[in-house]
């Protein structure tokens, strides 16, 4: 074998360890680069999720921003709507008990009438002697209490408050006198009776009332 042939195979020998690195570092490199693309990959589709995931809170915030104004005006709807059942109920029953307020205070009159008529007969002369007058005072108490019935089934009261205490709501006064023995704001004297429709009143009673001396 000549001296070349011998240098030929140790230079061979000397430069196949490097050939023989190069595949390997190859690999790695290759492995490295997939591991980034995967990497890379996680990376745009969890940026992809966020967006996306951002959206979804976004559109669920406004629904649930519409969803609250939804209730609100529905809780609202009801609540106005109770209130005009109610007001509607009310004036119903004001106009059951009210709604003869009108005709009743035309009939105080007659009743007054009734009771003016009563109490000018002379009680002396209500005797058997004097059947026709008294037939007809008996007819006028007769009436005069049939008309008061009728007032009470309707709810109509009266207002006859000798020796009550003053009350502006359902008493007029005429006078102030000082009257020994009766306590000062209190009523003296009724000139002429009032009138109650179940709480309110029809007519206050003409009165006089009781001053300090």
């Amino acid at each position: 074998m000549s001296r070349l042939t011998i240098l030929e195979k140790s230079s061979m020998q000397r430069t196949s360890p490097r050939w023989l690195c190069i595949p390997a570092t190859q690999k790695k490199s290759d492995g490295k680069n997939l591991e980034e693309d995967q990497s890379q990959n996680q990376s745009e589709q969890k940026a992809e999720l966020t967006t996306a995931d951002k959206t979804l809170m976004e559109e669920k915030s406004k629904l649930e921003d519409q969803l609250k104004e939804m209730n609100d005006k529905y809780i609202r709807a009801l609540a106005d709507t109770e209130n005009l059942r109610q007001r509607s109920q009310k004036l119903i029953e004001e106009a059951k008990l009210y709604g003869i307020q009108a005709f009743c205070k035309d009939l105080l009159e007659v009743a007054d009438v009734l009771e003016k008529a009563t109490a000018s007969v002379p009680k002396e002369e209500i005797r058997d002697e004097n059947p026709h007058l008294k037939n007809l005072y008996e007819g006028l108490v007769m009436t005069e209490g049939q008309i008061q019935k009728v007032f009470r089934k309707h709810g109509v009261l009266k207002l006859n408050p000798l020796g009550a205490k003053f009350d502006p709501y359902e008493h007029e006064a005429l006078f102030h006198t000082p009257v020994e023995g009766k306590e000062p704001g209190t009523i003296a004297l009724v000139t002429k009776v009032g009138y109650k429709l179940h709480e309110r009143t029809l007519r206050p009673a003409l009165v006089g009332v009781v001053k300090e001396a």
